[in-house]
Parts: C-alpha cells; sequence; structure tokens
C-alpha cells in the first residue's frame, strides 16, 4: 500500500513526538510493504512566526491532497497570555478543521494495568475502562457568530446546530457501537439549551435504525461526574464540540498521563490524527516528552488505512513498552527514558529485535535493547 501523509508537526513539543511516530511509520512500512511518504508543512505559532498566518495555503493545499494528517500539537504561551492577539495558532486548527470538514473527533480512552497506580480514580473504578468519545468538530459555540460591544463591555458567542451535522456525527457513533458493547451516551443540556434539544430529538430518531444499540441521555454535569466516579459504565459517549472537549480531557486523566492518548478527527474525504496533549513549551527541546500519544494516533491512522495487523503490532509495542517500565518522565520521574529512546524500542519491537531479557543501563544509553 502507497499512502501520502501529510505531517505537521507544530509547537513545542510537537516535533519530537511526531518524529517517535514517524519512525513506527517508517518501520510498520519496512516490516509489511507499504510504502508512506512524508510532506511537512507548517501551523501554528511557527507558521505565524514564518508567514504571519496560522495556516498557510500551502498548507491547506498539502492536506487536501494527501491521504492523512499527522499532527503533533500546536500552541505558545505568547498567544495564550495575550488576550488581545489578534492571530493565535488555535486559529490554524480551527480553520483546518473547517477546511476540510473534520466533524467528528474520536478520543478512546483505555487504561493500562501497569500504570493504574497513576490514576487519580481508585482500583475498583478502574478495572475494565473502555471508551471512546465522538465529538462534533465544525459546529458549535466555537464556531458561531461572536460579538463585543463598542465598549467592551458585552460579549457574547452564538451556538448554532443544524440537524444534518448531528446526524452525520451520530450515525458514526451509532456504527462504532455496533461493533462494541452496543451502548451509547449522549451528553446534552436539554434541559436549558435549544441546541441540546436539537441533538436529543436526533439521537432519539435515529436510534430506530439502530435496534441493537442501547442509548441513554446524560446532562453535561452529571456525565463529568460519572466519568469519575463510574468511568466504566460507558462504551460510546456522544456530544456537541464544548462538551466534548471538556469531558474529553477530563476522560484523559483516567489513564494517569495526558501523554498516553490519541485522537482522530474524520471528515469525508480527509482525517487527522494527533495526540490529545498540548505543545507544552516548557518541554520542548529537552527529549523529555511522552510520545506514546503520537504514536498511538500513528495506529489509528493505519486503522484509517484499513491496516488492523499493522495497527495491532504498534499498539503491542506501546503495551510492552509500558509493561517493561520504558515510560518517560511524566510517567515515572526517577526511573525514566528520553522521548527518543522510547521511539527506539517501539521500533525494535516492530523490527522483532525484542528481548525478554533487557539490559536497562544500555537502553538509557540509547543503545541497543539485545544482550
Amino acid at each position: 500500500m502507497k499512502k501520502n501523509i501529510a505531517v505537521i508537526e507544530g509547537d513545542g513539543i510537537g516535533p519530537e513526538v511526531t518524529a517517535q511516530a514517524l519512525k513506527v511509520l517508517e518501520a510498520i512500512a519496512t516490516e509489511f510493504g507499504h510504502e508512506f511518504q512524508f510532506t511537512k508543512c507548517l501551523m501554528g505559532a511557527v507558521a505565524i512566526d514564518a508567514s504571519g498566518t496560522p495556516l498557510p495555503d500551502k498548507t491547506i493545499e498539502t492536506c487536501l491532497y494527501s491521504d492523512a494528517i499527522l499532527l503533533g500539537a500546536i500552541g505558545h504561551p505568547k498567544y495564550d497570555n495575550d488576550p488581545t492577539a489578534s492571530v493565535r495558532p488555535e486559529q490554524g486548527l480551527l480553520k483546518l478543521r473547517k477546511s476540510l470538514q473534520l466533524f467528528a473527533n474520536i478520543r478512546p480512552v483505555t487504561t493500562y494495568a501497569s500504570l493504574q497506580h497513576l490514576s487519580p480514580l481508585k482500583l475498583k473504578n478502574l478495572q475494565g475502562v473502555d471508551l471512546v468519545i465522538y465529538r462534533e468538530l465544525t459546529g458549535g459555540i466555537y464556531f458561531g457568530k461572536k460579538n463585543l460591544s463598542d465598549d467592551g463591555s458585552t460579549a457574547s458567542d452564538e451556538c448554532i446546530y443544524t440537524k444534518e451535522e448531528i446526524l452525520r456525527i451520530a450515525k458514526l457513533a451509532f456504527e462504532k457501537a455496533q461493533q462494541r458493547r452496543k451502548k451509547l451516551t449522549l451528553v446534552d443540556k436539554a434541559n436549558v439549551l435549544e441546541t441540546s434539544r436539537l441533538w436529543r430529538k436526533t439521537v432519539q430518531e435515529l436510534s430506530a435504525q439502530f435496534p441493537d444499540v442501547s442509548v441513554d441521555f446524560l446532562f453535561v454535569d452529571n456525565a463529568a461526574m460519572q466519568l469519575i466516579v463510574n468511568p466504566k459504565q460507558f462504551d460510546v459517549i456522544l456530544t456537541e464540540n464544548m462538551f466534548g472537549d471538556i469531558l474529553s480531557d477530563e476522560a484523559s486523566v483516567i489513564s494517569g498521563s495526558l501523554g498516553l492518548l490519541p485522537s482522530s478527527s474524520i471528515g469525508n474525504s480527509s482525517a487527522l490524527f494527533e495526540p490529545i496533549h498540548g505543545s507544552y513549551p516548557q518541554a520542548a527541546g529537552k527529549d523529555i516528552a511522552n510520545p506514546v500519544g503520537a504514536v498511538l494516533s500513528a495506529a489509528l491512522m493505519l486503522d484509517y488505512f484499513g491496516l488492523k495487523d499493522e495497527a495491532d503490532m504498534v499498539r503491542s509495542s506501546v503495551e510492552w513498552a509500558l509493561s517493561h517500565g520504558f515510560v518517560t518522565r511524566d510517567i515515572d520521574d526517577v526511573n525514566y527514558y528520553s522521548t527518543s529512546t522510547i521511539g527506539d524500542l517501539l521500533v525494535n519491537y516492530i523490527d522483532n529485535r525484542k528481548a525478554s531479557d533487557i539490559n536497562k543501563n544500555n537502553v538509557a544509553l540509547s543503545k541497543s535493547t539485545i544482550i
């Protein structure tokens, strides 16, 4: 299989974690006889510095003509700390989602037995946690009309949804539920918001086409509590843009580290894959960031290409590394390994060069894992 992949390294730790994902993809290509062509392009703060815009037209064009997009992270404190900035890195991401119509953000949340001690949740609440969040990505309050009064004392953000926008992501969520444990939870605020009432009515109507999927409804405040109190009750969570943004970040702490979780953003003809973490500029260039979220995002890309065995191989390499204690500083601040060393270990696994008896001193020196 031959695929063209647009690579947006982005800001902060983005280039470092993306480099590990690319190493893994190259190892998969060699092992399984594929050809992946990578084209790097700019978005975010680095794009503003280079061109004055967070999303150059050339980047949009590259993404449009690629089979998928791999994104590292975007964002920089000089924009985060300046509320008056008229040009911001996040504008590039919002524009890219809209330009490519990446309407469905998908975030799987799983736990690893070897890391459960890191989770703020009690061990009994972690058993059997395996859920996925479907977040609508191109509508709602983030894309609505924004107004600020002339005197700067009154502001508004409009939230709009159409039935068609709801249907297209709801259908994907129902189809995923059919492949999993056949349960879907719609999260809304239908007791207050008219948009939420439209979401609930539309999902209720669509559910008739999926009689094998049980559907329940939770207000977003209750859902936020239930994610902590009893996360294993969830299978597929479906929700609108802002609620999904908040809930998926909340759910990320279940696994023990933001650096572990991947995501995909799917459209009618394009797909983007990225770790859920931010650009973490304080760690940039130090080779300490956790690359697992980026690597697992590459696995989701392989799933998207229909390469299930290859994706499973990547996930197996991650599970192997974590179970053997090969982790970055966010997981173990005493016995940790560098970003690039973790990437090398995952490649070694894929290349069938893993060993049951591992010399960790050599690994720490970024040497071969084979004795």
